[in-house]
């Protein structure tokens, strides 16, 4: 097995690494190393930036923007964009509902919404999880009723979904709906596009432990949709979900982020880490073991043919979630009494990084959850890699 990379891929890196480096506003960056909360003019911002590159959608069809990279490629550009702290491209649109337009929407949907979804000039949000589903999607109850009349073909969707992450900024919003309730529950679903300023649409925020307006509700009430906007076929919408929960996972596992956070709270600490041996051993700890996630990740990166979401991509979603957590945690003691003072503001004695210690700690309790819970993720690795 040979980890190092080829002189090419080197080279590969170190293009992005200018890239990065010298285009992106320095103030988004610092933005980024500091975790402060970013505006979504600068997400937008960034990820225009990238598109002009060519470095937003590599992974998509090459007539649609993508660059037809190998998966290490594709793994050094994720890794390359954390390690110089810059926001990685809006995943509701470059990883989710654009991959899904290009595989399965009709050659319409795709000249519409491709294009403006590489560039960020529609911002997607993913409509998905609903109340009273917890882990299973496939229970969701939004309809989507089918009508035809002389105002045309449409869908009348109503419904509920929830935790919408930065939902407040949609324009779009890619919906699971429920267009067959005689069949069983993954057979009667279906993939329908929805502009949220379509009347009947209502977002309403949900406030978070830490504090943030992260997530909200997403409420549906007699919403017409033209029925041009179901993605594939009626129906078929379970399939296109899980190619889409697919493309979410390969990048869950966040190592150059939990890296950079790592180094910064060793700075952060000081003599702390001198002074006292348990706390030096969790810092030695957390590196190896993120050292051991990135060279599997660089394994399964490098050993992955056919461009789909490899099953060991599990144990990247598993592992980096729980060391993202456990740094989390980290820093949080390192703050020591600072990190109860989480609402305090800019003019504070405290270290920014002390009051965002605690805020950020609470907010990283969803890692395990998102993507697919890590308990899900167990039975996949029990099925899929241990033949359980």
């Amino acid at each position: 097995m040979h980890l190092k990379l080829s002189p090419e891929d080197a080279a590969f890196r170190e293009e992005l690494r200018t890239y990065f480096t010298t285009e992106i506003p320095q103030e988004i960056r610092d933005a980024v190393a500091q975790r402060r909360e970013l505006t979504k003019e600068q997400i937008v911002t960034a990820h225009k930036i990238l598109n002009k590159g060519g470095y937003a959608v590599p992974h998509w069809p090459t007539e649609w923007g993508g660059r037809g990279w190998t998966d290490l490629q594709r793994h050094i550009w994720h890794e390359e964009l954390q390690r110089a702290n810059v926001p990685l491209p809006l995943v509701f649109n470059s990883s989710m509902v654009g991959p899904v337009i290009a595989a399965f929407g009709s050659q319409e949907q795709k000249e519409k919404f491709l294009p403006a979804t590489a560039n960020l000039d529609i911002w997607w949000s993913q409509g998905f999880s609903e109340p009273d589903a917890g882990s299973d999607l496939a229970s969701l109850r939004t309809t989507a009723e089918y009508v035809e009349d002389e105002s045309g073909a449409r869908f009348v969707v109503n419904g509920q979904k929830t935790w919408t992450t930065l939902g407040q900024y949609g324009d779009w919003i890619f919906c699971l709906v429920r267009t067959d309730p005689d069949v069983k529950k993954q057979a009667g679903i279906s993939f329908l596009l929805i502009d949220m300023t379509t009347p009947g649409v209502t977002v309403r925020p949900i406030e978070l432990i830490d504090g943030g307006h992260e997530v909200n509700e997403v409420w549906f009430e007699d919403v017409q949709v033209p029925a041009e906007n179901l993605v594939g076929e009626l129906n078929r919408g379970w399939d296109y979900a899980k190619f889409l929960l697919g493309n979410e996972r390969v990048g869950v596992a966040p190592v150059g982020a939990t890296k950079r956070v790592l180094a910064s709270a060793k700075e952060w600490a000081g003599d702390l880490v001198a002074e006292d041996p348990f706390l030096a051993a969790r810092f030695v700890e957390l590196e190896n073991e993120l050292l051991a996630l990135e060279l599997t990740a660089l394994r399964v990166s490098a050993n992955s043919a056919d461009g789909k979401p490899h099953p060991a991509s599990s144990v990247l979603k598993l592992k980096g979630t729980e060391l993202q957590q456990a740094v989390s945690e980290l820093v949080v003691d390192i703050a020591g009494p600072g990190a109860i003072a989480s609402g305090a503001g800019e003019g504070s004695d405290l270290e920014h990084w002390q009051a965002r210690s605690t805020p950020a700690y609470l907010n990283l309790r969803k890692a395990s959850i998102y993507g697919g819970s890590n308990e899900v993720q167990r039975q996949i690795i029990a099925r899929t890699i241990l033949g359980l």
